[in-house]
């Protein structure tokens, strides 16, 4: 288990954690990010909460502790209503364009941090995670000592989840059908891909008429919904990576995505009662 950080949440974002290359930390905090004054100014921490100071020497492959500069972000114009409330979890409608948390250029503008801060809970934690550019139902915990708890649900598979889908196409398949394949995602690759092998991604589709459709998904592979979409011949509307990567400018928030995680269920692990939240957006 990792070591709870030595900085609090501070304004909804919790301290960076850098593994060193080794030797003076603050001649590598300058060379490779050009924030040694964060040395000199006592801002960079060991796990025990001791700062780090200009002399201060590590072996490779020791942490320190920091709060990033964050640099300006695209506002992403949306709320994030609460659907649900209690002392362990919080359920929110997720817009479409905002991350779950951060990561790459999206920090302030994700949900977690901009939930931290409107509702004042700085323990909040994703049990699960919805891409960006996908709205609807998404879980938090409040409280560290329930975490585990609830994203255990989510990785072995314990929840029902049921996602609405606007489409254009004519399926390659007769629907419903169940499309299972090998979906894989690389690092700096914007698409996940199909490969021959063993299935690792499994989808339940069917067509609710009008172009709109019902995803169930079995598994939670990265872009599972769109990918498997897009290789039945019905892509999504407003994807902009299947079947093609079209370029969208940061702040061109007109074509939303038309993917919506529409209903979640699950039996509570804390409580044991069966729960359902559902989403009150609605795809255009």
């Amino acid at each position: 288990m990792r070591q709870r950080p030595p900085l609090p949440v501070r304004d909804g974002l919790g301290p960076a954690r850098l593994r060193l290359l080794g030797g003076n930390v603050y001649d590598e905090l300058q060379v490779r990010f050009g924030i040694g004054a964060k040395v000199l100014a006592g801002e960079v921490v060991l796990p025990d909460g001791t700062a780090v100071d200009a002399t201060t020497t590590l072996p490779a492959g020791a942490h320190v502790y920091f709060y990033r500069d964050l640099a300006d972000e695209v506002e992403v114009p949306f709320g994030i209503p609460v659907l649900y409330r209690d002392d362990d979890i919080v359920v929110v409608d997720k817009p479409h364009f905002l991350a779950t948390m951060p990561r790459g250029g999206h920090v302030a503008q994700t949900a977690l941090v901009r939930l931290r801060r409107e509702l004042d809970l700085p323990e909040l934690s994703p049990a699960h995670r919805l891409d960006r550019l996908t709205a609807g139902v998404l879980l938090f915990t409040v409280r560290p000592e329930v975490r585990g708890r609830y994203q255990r649900l989510f990785a072995e598979g314990k929840t029902h989840k049921t996602y609405l889908a606007r489409a254009a196409g004519t399926a390659a398949v007769s629907l419903p059908a169940t499309l299972r394949s090998r979906i894989v995602k690389h690092r700096g690759r914007l698409q996940a891909f199909e490969e021959p092998g063993e299935p690792n991604a499994e989808t339940y589709v069917e067509e609710i008429g009008g172009g709109l459709y019902r995803l169930s998904p079995r598994t939670g592979q990265t872009h599972q919904l769109r990918v498997h979409m897009a290789s039945i011949g019905l892509p999504i509307l407003g994807d902009s990576l299947y079947p093609n990567v079209v370029e969208v400018a940061p702040d061109d928030f007109d074509h939303p995505l038309q993917l919506l995680a529409h209903r979640l269920q699950f039996t509570d692990p804390v409580t044991g009662e069966d729960r359902e939240f559902v989403s009150a957006r609605t795809l255009g």
